[in-house]
Parts: structure tokens; C-alpha cells; sequence
């Protein structure tokens, strides 16, 4: 009984190890890309956007094509909405560059305004939160944050980039390590079962 617990176990921690070394090798290669190849990279990434565009477009229009228990109204919807996001997506195909640069300068944008947002929020709750000081901190350092990444969009979109990079590599490498390390506490665990299978 016990030796079966103990290779039930090993096994368990061979699969972990398996899926840690894995994932940890995919996020330190993509880190390595993003940061060698930046450019290219972005390109890849708005590559697979405008793939997806295109498939939820044909996906869409098959729904108000052969969707039949929908309403006429809603059924032109889905075709007129497919179409929108087949053509969206061609010409984000033809034009990958100016699609990339364009769908970075949209996430940094989103993100600025998302910080002032947050920051102007975080300043109307100031009378109502018990940290006052800290709550003024980062109000004021979100905002100023946000209106630094709108007026250089494109500096903020490569640092995040490069930042997006270097966290992947940094992934990668600890989840290599854990995969490795995970496996250290396995070589004791027949005895461990022994022990807790005797008393």
C-alpha cells in the first residue's frame, strides 16, 4: 500500500515537473523573442489578433446565417458584426505594421486613461479610507503616471514592451528552477509514507 502511495506520488511530481519545465521553457523563449526581436515580435502578436478578428467574423456570420430560431433583426446583426471583424482583420493583415503600431498606441492609451481613471477615483475616496497619505501617494502617482503614457504613447508602449519581455524571461527561468528543485522532495517521501503507513 505504501510503495503505491509513494509512486502515485513521484508520479504527480514528474507531471508538475514536466508541465513547470514546459511552461517555463515557452515564457523564457517568448521573453528572449520579445526582447531581441521586439519589432518583429509585436508584428507576430498582431498577426494573431487579426487572425482572431477573422475567424470571430466567419464565426458570426455563420451564426446569422444558419441560426434560424433567431429574429431577422438579430440574425442581420451577427452577419453585418462578422463582416466588420473579417474586414477589420484583412486589413490589419495588409497593413501588419501600421496595425501594430496603431494597436499598441489603443493598449497604451487604454492604460493612461485607466490610471487617471483610477487615480481621480482613489482621490473622491480619500475622506472615506483610514490611510489617507497612502491613498493621496497613489492617487497622485497614478495620475501623474497616466498623463506621462498619453503624451509619449509610443515610448510608454516600448518600454511595457520590453518590461513585458524581461518578466517572461524572469518567469521562464524561476518556473525551470522550480521544476528542477520540485523534484528534491520526492526522494524522501517513500520513508515519509512508511513512517506515517507504520504509526
Amino acid at each position: 500500500m505504501s510503495g503505491t502511495l509513494a509512486n502515485e506520488a513521484k508520479s504527480l511530481f514528474r507531471s508538475i515537473r514536466i508541465t513547470l519545465a514546459v511552461s517555463g521553457a515557452i515564457a523564457l523563449i517568448a521573453g528572449i523573442v520579445l526582447l531581441v526581436w521586439p519589432v518583429k515580435s509585436a508584428v507576430i502578436v498582431t498577426g494573431i489578433f487579426a487572425s482572431y478578428l477573422i475567424i470571430a467574423g466567419l464565426v458570426y456570420i455563420g451564426l446569422g446565417i444558419f441560426s434560424h430560431r433567431r429574429g431577422g433583426w438579430a440574425r442581420a446583426g451577427h452577419i453585418v458584426l462578422g463582416l466588420l471583424y473579417v474586414a477589420a482583420g484583412v486589413i490589419a493583415f495588409a497593413n501588419l505594421g501600421v496595425a501594430t503600431a496603431t494597436l499598441a498606441l489603443v493598449v497604451v492609451i487604454f492604460i493612461g486613461i485607466n490610471w487617471i481613471v483610477d487615480g481621480v477615483v482613489s482621490l473622491s475616496l480619500l475622506g472615506h479610507d483610514g490611510s489617507r497619505v497612502w491613498t493621496l501617494l497613489y492617487a497622485l502617482l497614478s495620475i501623474v503616471a497616466g498623463i506621462v503614457v498619453l503624451f509619449s504613447p509610443l515610448y510608454a508602449a516600448a518600454v511595457l514592451w520590453m518590461v513585458f519581455g524581461v518578466s517572461l524571461v524572469v518567469l521562464g527561468v524561476v518556473q525551470i528552477v522550480r521544476a528542477f528543485t520540485i523534484g528534491k522532495d520526492t526522494k524522501n517521501l517513500p520513508n515519509a509514507v512508511r513512517g506515517d503507513t507504520a504509526n
